[in-house]
């Protein structure tokens, strides 16, 4: 009777320390984009409005925070492709 040998156990990597952490770049990302979409939560409660009148007399009013969310997008965008890219190392 024979037995299939399992793979060799491989080496458990260590824990990284707190300073190791710090240094992520994931983490920061992610704090950035928090940060981003805090803003535009803050406009959106005590920003003012964008408030357009014809010469008849209408007028339209827009919350600030609807352009401000649009930079927002396009930030986290930016900050996501570039802080949570994978670096391929050949």
């Amino acid at each position: 009777m024979s037995t299939i040998s399992h793979e060799p156990v491989r080496a458990a990597r260590e824990p990284r320390s707190w300073s190791e952490q710090v240094l992520v770049r994931e983490m920061w990302a992610s704090l950035a984009i928090m940060v981003i979409w805090l803003s535009v939560l803050f406009e959106a409660i005590w920003g003012p409005d964008i408030v357009s009148t014809t010469y008849i007399g209408d007028h339209t009013t827009v919350p600030s925070a609807v352009v401000g969310a649009l930079f927002a997008f396009l930030a986290t965008w930016v900050v996501a492709k570039y802080g949570f890219r994978r670096d391929t190392k050949d």
